[in-house]
């Protein structure tokens, strides 16, 4: 496609549709040329996307059908429908459409963490290269539950929270590549499996369960949703089936951001969970009992509520008027 041809042949089309954009009154006529006019550059806009990306056509186009979209479907406003929507059909729908990512990931995580906390328990040599026996002792006898109640519950709750979104926006994020949400679940994995090897040796494998369980148990599943909803995003990128690249990780990358936001909700409960129950006077079945019930609301919310969303065709992707309507092209 010549570009410059292109834009001399519907240039005018463009400038008429510029001009009732930013006009203040519209007539009946008006107002649907208008309409006409941005379906048009839409396919415009698709056509050059398709055969010949020129940055400078594309931005161009592009800042012009916002303006135009703006003028036709108006500012959008946030609604209580909206929220409410969020929460009980896109958010769910996002976390189902990931179900089996994050089970399989879940999974290796644990196969991994057994593995390598079986290695290192049975292996005093291995275990030795951790760190001195001495410094050992003191983790397993004081420092593993110290770190639960060191500082004031909120401010842990808050910490914590901070810094597991922040790696789960990161596996999401950078997950495209492939390579950055594998790193962080082996890394943590083999952290977690090194933790209880330690607790196991030199100290009780009760307390340490008593005490990952109750947070953990949702913690960790983020985690996996995470490390899962990344790896979605690299093998959309290998595999995007029968739409074209571009669109399918357009789609994916919209519908994985709501499973972040999704998951910044979700890791500050479990962030309170370890702020004030872990640490606290409870028996260690009452907050491990906690802990399940959390975990049991997600799965019940996602296997439920994202069941019933995606048969109805939510993907957890934008609404077409904010996501941008997408119109088929011949040839």
């Amino acid at each position: 496609m010549d570009t410059d041809a292109f834009a001399a042949v519907h240039g005018a089309e463009w400038d008429r549709l510029e001009r009732l954009s930013k006009q203040r009154r519209l007539t009946g006529p008006e107002a649907d040329e208008l309409v006409r006019l941005y379906q048009a550059t839409a396919g415009h806009l698709s056509a050059v996307r398709t055969a010949a990306p020129d940055p400078h056509l594309v931005a161009r186009l592009s800042a012009l059908l916002g303006l135009a979209r703006g003028r036709v479907a108006g500012a959008h406003e946030l609604r209580v429908s909206d929220v409410v929507r969020f929460f009980v059909v896109t958010l769910p729908a996002a976390f189902y459409r990931v179900r089996w990512w994050t089970v399989v990931v879940m999974v290796l995580w644990v196969a991994l963490a057994v593995v390598a906390g079986s290695y290192l328990a049975r292996t005093p040599a291995a275990l030795a290269q951790v760190g001195p026996e001495t410094e050992l002792e003191q983790y397993a006898e004081d420092a593993f539950a110290a770190y639960y109640s060191n500082f004031p519950a909120p401010d842990f709750a808050a910490q914590v929270w901070t810094n597991n979104a922040w790696i789960a926006a990161q596996c999401i994020g950078l997950g495209i590549t492939g390579v950055f949400p594998a790193y962080v679940l082996i890394l943590n994995a083999v952290g977690v499996g090194q933790a209880g090897a330690i607790m196991a040796v030199y100290g009780d494998l009760g307390v340490f369960f008593g005490l990952i369980l109750p947070h953990g148990l949702m913690e960790l599943t983020a985690i996996f949703i995470a490390g899962g909803t990344g790896l979605k995003l690299f093998w959309t990128a290998l595999v995007p089936g029968r739409r074209t690249r571009s669109r399918a990780l357009a789609q994916e990358g919209r519908s994985l951001i709501t499973v972040a936001l999704g998951l910044v909700l979700v890791l500050a409960v479990s962030g309170l969970v370890e702020g004030f129950v872990t640490p606290s006077s409870l028996p260690t079945w009452a907050k491990i009992a906690v802990g399940a019930l959390v975990l049991a609301g997600y799965w019940a919310c996602t296997l439920v509520l994202g069941r019933r969303a995606v048969a109805a065709g939510e993907t957890g992707d934008l609404e077409e008027d904010l996501a941008g309507h997408t119109l088929a092209q011949a040839g």
